[in-house]
C-alpha cells in the first residue's frame, strides 16, 4: 500500500483519537482562578491595588517576603476578611459546577443540575431543619459546625433519590425532560416543607432567609476549613471516575460489555456529587444555575468529553462564582446583592438558550 510522506498509508482509515484535556485550556482555567482570586481580594468597599494584592498573596508562600506597599490595616483586610471569602467562592463554585457536570453525565441529561434536580432543595431543607431547631432550642449554630454539612448530605441524597424514582415512573419510555419535571416537583414539595418550618419558627426567619438567598460572607477561615475536606473528597472521586462517564454515555449494555459496572459507577458518582452539593449549600446557601452555565460553556468551547468538562468545570466554576461575588458586592455598594440573585439573573437566560439547543434531545 502506498504510504504518504507525512502520515499513514494512503487510503488507510485512522482511528479518531479520544479527546483529551489540552494544556492551553488547563492553563486558561488556572489563570481564571488566579484572576478571580486577585479580583475578589482587591475589589470591595475599600479598593486595593491589584498589583499590591498579588504581591501580598505571594507573601503567604513560604520563603517569600516582598514589600507590597500595603499598610497593616490593608494587609489585615486582605488576609482576614477578603481572602477567606474569595477562597470560599472558589471552593463552592467549583463544587457546584463539578456536581452539575457529573449529574449531566450520570443521567445522560444535558439539563441536569443540583438546583433543577431538587438536590439543592433537599440540602436546603435539611440545613433549615438544623438552623430552626438549633435557634429554637437556644443552641448556638456555631457549636454545630459538622452537623450542617452532614445533614445537608442526607437531605441531598434523599432528594436525588426521590427525583430519580419519580422520573423513572414512566419506565424506559420516559424522556430526559421527565427527570427535570420530577426535579421541579420534588423541589416544590421540599420548599413547602421549608416554608412550614419557617412559619413554625418565626424567630429564625431572618437568619434562614438571608442564607437561602445565597451568601459567601464569612467571619474568617472557619467556613473554608469546613468545606475543604468535602471539596477534596468530591473532586478526587469524580475526577478519578470521569472516564467512566464517557463510557456510560453510550448506554449501560455497551458499558457493561466494556467491563464497567454501570449501576455501581452511577451510585458512586451520585453520592460524590451530592456530597459536594451538600457542602456547597451548607456554606453558601442556595446558589442556582452554576451547574448549568459552567459545564455547558466548557462543553461548547473545549469539547464534549467528560475528561475535559469535569476538570475545567472545577476551575472555571470556582472562578465564575468568585467573580460573581465581586459583582454582588460592588454593583449596589454599599449594599450587597445576594449572590443567588446574581446567578439567577445570569442563569435564567442561559437556561433558555441551552433549552433551545437541546430541545431535540428532550423530545
Amino acid at each position: 500500500m502506498k504510504r504518504g510522506r507525512l502520515g499513514p498509508p494512503v487510503g488507510a482509515v485512522t482511528p479518531p483519537r479520544p479527546a483529551g484535556l489540552r494544556k492551553r485550556w488547563l492553563a486558561a482555567g488556572v489563570l481564571a482562578v488566579l484572576v478571580a482570586l486577585v479580583a475578589g481580594v482587591s475589589l470591595g468597599p475599600v479598593s486595593l491595588p491589584p498589583g499590591s494584592v498579588a504581591i501580598e498573596l505571594l507573601n503567604l508562600l513560604p520563603g517569600v517576603g516582598l514589600d507590597s506597599g500595603l499598610t497593616e490595616r490593608e494587609i489585615a483586610i486582605v488576609t482576614e476578611l477578603r481572602l477567606p471569602r474569595a477562597v470560599l467562592g472558589l471552593l463552592v463554585g467549583g463544587l457546584l459546577a463539578l456536581a452539575g457536570g457529573a449529574y449531566q453525565g450520570v443521567f445522560r441529561n444535558p439539563l441536569a443540575d443540583p438546583y433543577l434536580l431538587g438536590v439543592a432543595a433537599g440540602a436546603g431543607l435539611a440545613v433549615t431543619v438544623v438552623l430552626t431547631l438549633g435557634v429554637g432550642a437556644g443552641g448556638a449554630l456555631s457549636g454545630l459546625p459538622a452537623t450542617i454539612p452532614l445533614a445537608a448530605f442526607v437531605g441531598s441524597l434523599g432528594a436525588v433519590a426521590m427525583t430519580y424514582l419519580l422520573g423513572s415512573a414512566g419506565g424506559r419510555s420516559r424522556s430526559p425532560a421527565t427527570l427535570i419535571l420530577a426535579g421541579v416537583a420534588v423541589s416544590a414539595f421540599l420548599s413547602a416543607g421549608q416554608t412550614y418550618l419557617l412559619q413554625r419558627h418565626a424567630e429564625s426567619i431572618q437568619q434562614v432567609y438571608s442564607w437561602l438567598l445565597g451568601r459567601l460572607a464569612t467571619a474568617g477561615w472557619q467556613d473554608v476549613r469546613l468545606v475543604l475536606p468535602y471539596f477534596l473528597v468530591t473532586s478526587l472521586v469524580i475526577l478519578l471516575h470521569r472516564r467512566e462517564l464517557d463510557v456510560l454515555s453510550v448506554g449501560d449494555d455497551e458499558a457493561a460489555s466494556l467491563g464497567l459496572h454501570p449501576q455501581r459507577s452511577r451510585y458512586l458518582l451520585i453520592a460524590a456529587a451530592s456530597l459536594g452539593t451538600a457542602a456547597a449549600v451548607s456554606a453558601s446557601g442556595l446558589i442556582g444555575f452554576v451547574g448549568i452555565i459552567v459545564p455547558h460553556t466548557v462543553r461548547m468551547l473545549a469539547g464534549a468529553s467528560y475528561r475535559v468538562i469535569l476538570p475545567l468545570s472545577l476551575l472555571f466554576g470556582g472562578a465564575f462564582l468568585a467573580l460573581t461575588d465581586v459583582v454582588a458586592r460592588t454593583a449596589a455598594a454599599p449594599q450587597e446583592i445576594p449572590i443567588g440573585v446574581v446567578t439567577a439573573l445570569l442563569g435564567g437566560p442561559f437556561f433558555v438558550v441551552v433549552l433551545r439547543s437541546v430541545r431535540r434531545v428532550l423530545t
